[in-house]
């Protein structure tokens, strides 16, 4: 991408003389094509523009892109060595298998561009305008490699804790995802006194997020119960996100994880505005608890940068969502599953509590989530016979619970929520949901993916149809 792009995308100041711009990218090799991806992103930046390859394999992303940009290059020790950093770029799928990976812009602040500045990208590809302004021959871009990020973010992470903090006496289960996280977290965790146990933590290039991580936490349930631990985490494949069980074997999700968290941050003195932000897809037992404790519950569409969007409106300075990304504003620009995990465990230490004990100030609902694979995307209001099922359901719950329908940012599937009194009920329900719209636009194995009528992507950051009853 030329100086079109790079003016649009990372807001830099077009009287700057392009040989300044600086380019953060952490390609993950864990993903078998994050390579090619790479290679591909450096020469599209350009000749002009200095790229810098950090030594990526053991290091989280997005995590470690926000905290190089926001906090680890541009004010620290790099900052000293003259790399001033404008953007970083990360390469990702993800929770998801390795053939979605994708990429992620960072602005040189450390926050996710907008979407209006992603949809100007989108519209230079789509249109074919990138193909007038894109580097070509020897115009193409080069990389420098940065060896020493791995020392610098370890730091990063145990400098959220406080001062003599250490984990001595426990033993924590860590599902790594075969992905960013195999080599840092349980070196980081070893380093602050813990027993580890690692798991997922062998990585070949397809086997990232495959049944492990933390879409797949009956991995850590099964060997806290084996190893008599005491507390369990699972990231995913890019590490933002954490996912805990219980010594008890019980799997935590993110929702009770702030709950515990907001609580702590209100009796220290430290919960700006007695707020926390949170999603839609948060669970009614969240807003609960807070609301006994006086804390004001923001929510927000589904995605962390909505999220951080609104807890920087807000004035925010604690949030997150349900599957497991946590932002704690005070260290970080984004979530990171490395600092959420510490910041728990440290609490278990600081109130000598089990997870279970920490996590009994919520009490969730039941609440069940049904995926629908579709080969398009569709405004669900025309789907045949959907928004009849839909007006049935909402009856029937008749506002003991929630609906809420979507499609996902991530990958080509509708999610359908549905939260109340009677687990076996809603489950019922979201069936009744889902059949609809799998007859109409679901996926089978006779009709592959194929693209919505405007021919981009099958997926939508934001929500489609949201109902609450």
């Amino acid at each position: 991408m030329a100086d079109h792009v790079e003016v649009q995308a990372i807001s830099v100041d077009a009287s700057e003389k392009p040989s300044a711009w600086r380019i953060l990218i952490r390609s993950k090799p864990e993903y078998i094509l994050s390579p090619v991806l790479f290679l591909l992103v450096v020469a599209g930046w350009g000749e002009l523009v200095r790229v810098f390859k950090i030594a990526s394999y053991i290091l989280p992303a997005p995590s470690h892109i926000a905290w190089a940009l926001g906090n680890g290059l541009n004010a620290g020790p790099f900052a000293r060595d003259g790399y001033w950093l404008h953007a970083g770029v990360t390469l990702s799928a993800s929770h998801n298998p390795f053939q979605d990976n994708g990429i992620k812009f960072f602005s040189g602040d450390g926050f996710k561009l907008p979407d209006e500045v992603e949809e100007q990208i989108e519209e230079l590809i789509f249109s074919g305008a990138i193909d007038t302004i894109r580097p070509t021959a020897r115009e193409v871009g080069k990389a420098y490699r940065i060896d020493d990020a791995a020392g610098r973010y370890i730091e990063f992470v145990k400098n959220t804790l406080p001062k003599g903090m250490d984990f001595q006496g426990l033993k924590v289960v860590v599902d790594c995802a075969n992905g960013a996280a195999y080599k840092v977290a349980p070196a980081v965790l070893r380093e602050l006194g813990a027993e580890v146990i690692a798991l997922a933590d062998r990585p070949n290039g397809i086997n990232i997020n495959r049944n492990c991580g933390s879409t797949h936490p009956e991995l850590i349930q099964k060997a806290m119960i084996e190893h008599q631990a005491h507390v369990g985490v699972a990231h995913d494949g890019d590490a933002d996100r954490a996912i805990f069980a219980s010594e008890r074997g019980t799997v935590i999700h993110g929702d009770q994880i702030l709950a515990a968290c907001a609580l702590a941050l209100q009796e220290e003195g430290r919960l700006k505005g007695n707020a926390m932000t949170t999603t839609v897809m948060s669970n009614l037992g969240l807003e609960r608890a807070m609301a006994k404790a006086g804390i004001k519950v923001i929510r927000t569409p589904v995605g962390d940068r909505y999220v951080l969007e609104r807890m920087i409106k807000e004035g925010c300075n604690f949030g997150g969502e349900q599957s497991g990304h946590i932002i704690f504003m005070d260290y970080h620009t984004t979530g990171d599953g490395l600092v959420t995990a510490l910041q728990v465990l440290s609490l278990m230490k600081k109130k000598g509590q089990s997870l279970s004990e920490l996590t009994s100030c919520m009490t969730p609902l039941p609440q069940v989530l049904v995926n629908v694979k579709v080969r398009e995307t569709r405004e669900l209001a025309t789907i045949p016979q959907y928004a009849q099922r839909l007006s049935e359901v909402e009856k029937r719950l008749q506002g003991t619970g929630r609906i809420l329908v979507r499609y996902s940012g991530t990958e080509p599937t509708v999610r359908i929520m549905i939260e109340g009194e009677n687990r076996e009920e809603i489950t019922r329900m979201a069936q009744e949901l889902a059949e609809p719209i799998r007859e109409c636009i679901g996926l089978t194995s006779q009709s592959p993916p194929g693209g919505n009528s405007s021919g981009r992507a099958q997926v939508s950051r934001n929500e489609v149809s949201s109902q609450s009853s």
